[in-house]
């Protein structure tokens, strides 16, 4: 058998290294400045508005040119936003994925392009594609752990027993279904406490209000709120005291996120508390890429710090919220 020897260039051995230290993700040139996309979801809330400033304020510092799509909570829209950067030969892409499914098509479409892409805050359906072979990595809180921390508060100020009406945030985001898990594995090691009723508000404080209005009617023996994220939890405290409740004596509520006007009402005893969902990416987000860059291993999951808000500290840390 005749055997045939291939002689590779030195360029193109150090692009078949490359593509094997990265697991076939597109490759980054190192350079003083990017033009990266950054696709959001919707623009309706404090902490979509804190995580776009971040994001903003570190491209402004870093001389980058940042291209800004907001895809005002349509799933199609944003795909649609994707194309579009993909289309303009962006270096990179920052997604946050309003919801799973309907945004892992384009991961893959950017990959096809040659364009590395960083999935932030929320996920893709990691059963299709996977952080470091088809995405360079989601950097992100740990939403599962969210819901847990909520939960185990809830069972000690409660003492294991409570009527809890649930928030749930927007059907099929990474978010409402991590946060639902978490809470409810905790739980349902606990007896005395049941909800009683669940329903999306989808993380707006309207749609919370709304909803509440209709549930703590249905269900007038409700001892607690959870909710998915402050802003829903807000519009919760709005519906009960005009439902005759007494927010913080009457029911007790927990939330997610940690912005200001969320720790204004943990201080006058309205909100029991809520754990932080840190939403300032800029500095890790566009540190990642450049350390992706330079050819660092990059982790497929890098989890933010988040705190946790109560009674005992809201005052101290309101300064510190978003």
């Amino acid at each position: 058998m005749k055997t045939r020897t291939v002689l590779l260039s030195a360029a193109a051995l150090t692009l078949a290294v490359a593509a094997a230290q990265t697991g076939g993700l597109p490759k980054l040139a190192v350079k003083p400045t990017y033009r990266v996309c950054f696709n959001q979801s919707e623009m309706d809330n404090p902490w979509r508005l804190a995580q776009t400033k971040s994001m903003q304020d570190e491209a402004k510092r870093l001389g980058w040119t940042l291209i800004f799509t907001n895809a005002n909570g349509s799933a199609a829209k944003q795909a649609s936003d994707v194309r579009s950067c993909i289309a303009q030969r962006v270096d990179a892409i920052f997604l946050t994925p309003r919801e799973e499914k309907p945004l892992t098509p384009v991961v893959l479409e950017a990959k096809r392009a040659g364009i590395p892409l960083f999935v932030i805050d929320r996920n893709v359906d990691d059963s299709v594609v996977k952080a470091g072979t088809d995405y360079v990595t989601f950097i992100g809180s740990d939403f599962y752990a969210e819901g847990k921390r909520a939960a185990e508060w809830l069972v000690k100020k409660t003492g294991g027993k409570a009527k809890v009406i649930e928030l749930l945030g927007s059907t099929g985001s990474s978010p409402a279904i991590d946060r639902e898990k978490g809470f409810h594995d905790v739980i349902s090691k606990v007896p005395g406490i049941q909800v009683i009723a669940a329903q999306t508000g989808n993380f707006t404080r309207d749609e919370g209000r709304k909803v509440m209005e209709a549930l703590i009617q249905a269900h007038p023996e409700a001892t607690a709120v959870y909710a998915h994220n402050d802003e829903m939890a807000l519009g919760a405290i709005t519906a009960l005291e005009a439902a005759g409740r007494k927010p913080g004596k009457d029911i007790t509520l927990v939330s997610i996120d940690g912005q200001k006007s969320a720790l204004e009402a943990i201080i006058v005893g309205k909100l029991g508390a809520t754990v932080e969902c840190n939403p300032r990416f800029g500095v890790k987000a566009f540190q990642t890429l450049k350390d992706y860059a330079a050819g660092k291993k990059i982790a497929g999951r890098l989890i933010n710090d988040d705190r946790f808000f109560d009674a005992s500290n809201a005052k101290a840390m309101l300064n510190s919220a978003f």
